[in-house]
């Protein structure tokens, strides 16, 4: 675990470069993103976990982290798409159960984590249709998940927006972030979220 500001950490991993992260409060926590591997979920026991957008990378250790509340858009379906998209990278069986949103939100929300405010938005569709943004405004953090990626260029695949990305981008700079987490390599700041480039339609 590293920590970018007080109480907020991100976790890394060499397995697809993934970045998660833990948001502390006082006796509360709460976890971004579950990823792949449920040895996060044994470090880390949240009230809350908060999934940026249903690909199977960010979502298949959700189960792990249980009984906790399991907050996403209301349009993040967790169902058998996510394996088949799992299957493109790995040959072996899924050995777990899919866990589906237990609290949804459709614009913002803003949760209370051990005395500390923490935002989740969504700015419209972009990397996908659903994707959430989680904003700690007392640390000026914000994790994008998917929208910024560090290390390589953002995909945009079959389910992405790419003409309404930087309108979405345009509206995370706008929480006058000084880190923003990407869903994938190290945090970056404001001006690398500014100059990044936006994929095209694939």
């Amino acid at each position: 675990m590293i920590e970018i500001a007080p109480g907020v950490f991100v976790r890394r991993h060499t397995e697809l470069d993934l970045t998660l992260g833990l948001i502390t409060g006082s006796g509360d926590s709460l976890v971004v993103d579950a990823g792949l591997d449920p040895v996060f979920a044994r470090a880390a026991r949240p009230s809350r976990i908060v999934l940026t957008h249903n690909h199977f990378d960010h979502v298949l250790a959700t189960e792990a982290f249980l009984p906790c509340e399991v907050w996403a858009h209301e349009d993040c379906v967790v169902d058998g798409r996510v394996l088949d998209e799992r299957a493109k990278y790995y040959d072996d069986p899924f050995e777990g159960t899919l866990v589906a949103p237990t609290h949804t939100f459709r614009e913002s929300v803003t949760l209370d984590v051990g005395g500390r405010r923490v935002d989740l938005h969504h700015f419209g569709p972009a990397h996908t249709s659903h994707d959430v943004v989680v904003h700690v405004p007392d640390a000026g953090v914000v994790f994008a998940g998917d929208l910024v990626e560090e290390g390589a260029e953002p995909q945009a695949g079959p389910d992405a927006t790419p003409s309404n990305w930087r309108a979405v981008l345009d509206r995370v700079l706008a929480l006058g972030p000084r880190v923003v987490v990407p869903g994938h390599g190290n945090p970056v700041d404001a001006r690398f979220v500014r100059e990044m480039a936006i994929p095209a339609a694939t």
